[in-house]
């Protein structure tokens, strides 16, 4: 589904990405770990467009998007939860739905996704009119997420989403992932909290300088013993 080969990716003179090589496979979920700053958030950046890659290639259904906007690759089917999960926060909470199915033609299904987004979220629904900015943390992480999938996408990228949440709502966040993808959507996970990714993963990279430095099924690399010593604090 999603294929990068070689990719390198630049911040002015500094490189955040090295040969970056990865396959993402249809209806699976495929988590990247590793510590700040390894580059994880940059190969999200660089498949969505935000930070084009400088040399290698980014394939989405075998076609090249490396060079595409942001907006383009958004109508193929890629959507992405950024990292601080960024909500309209003057909006209400209907308002950041709407917005996330802006770039759609097909209206007469945007009512249905609404009820299906408010199936996994309840509370949406009973905080619609409410502006984003006064929901709490895990609130607005359920909103990002709901965002997102308003776009109908294909490919789902999710950037830290248990970033400053309280275990559990962690712990819901990632059942809904789970759900989520049981459900037909493909998910590109990068989380620092490596133990609950790898348990809800189908595949595993391991990403440190810029550089992919592992790849392995996600139950191997829980009991890996390099990967548990530096991100499982066992």
């Amino acid at each position: 589904m999603l294929r990068l080969r070689n990719v390198d990716t630049f911040y002015g003179n500094i490189q955040a990405l090295r040969g970056i090589c990865l396959n993402i496979e249809e209806g699976e979920i495929v988590t990247l770990i590793g510590a700040n700053g390894a580059g994880k958030t940059t190969t999200l950046m660089t498949i969505c467009g935000v930070i084009p890659p400088l040399s290698g290639t980014i394939r989405f259904r075998d076609k090249p998007i490396q060079h595409l906007p942001p907006n383009k690759i958004v109508r193929m089917g890629i959507s992405q939860v950024p990292e601080g999960r960024l909500i309209f926060p003057q909006l209400t909470v209907m308002e950041n739905l709407e917005l996330g199915a802006y770039l759609r033609t097909d209206k007469e299904n945007i009512g249905k996704d609404l009820d299906y987004i408010f199936s996994l979220f309840p509370i949406l629904a009973e905080r619609a009119k409410q502006q984003g900015g006064t929901l709490s943390g895990g609130e607005q992480q359920m909103l990002a997420i709901s965002r997102a999938l308003m776009g109908r996408p294909t490919l789902l990228l999710l950037d830290e989403p248990s970033l400053g949440l309280a275990p559990i709502i962690i712990r819901q966040i990632f059942d809904i992932i789970k759900k989520v993808n049981e459900d037909g959507t493909t998910v590109f996970l990068v989380e620092q909290n490596a133990n609950q990714a790898l348990k809800i993963a189908h595949r595993g990279y391991v990403i440190e300088n810029g550089a992919i430095m592992l790849e392995d099924s996600a139950e191997r690399l829980l009991k890996n013993e390099a990967v548990r010593k530096a991100y499982l604090g066992i």
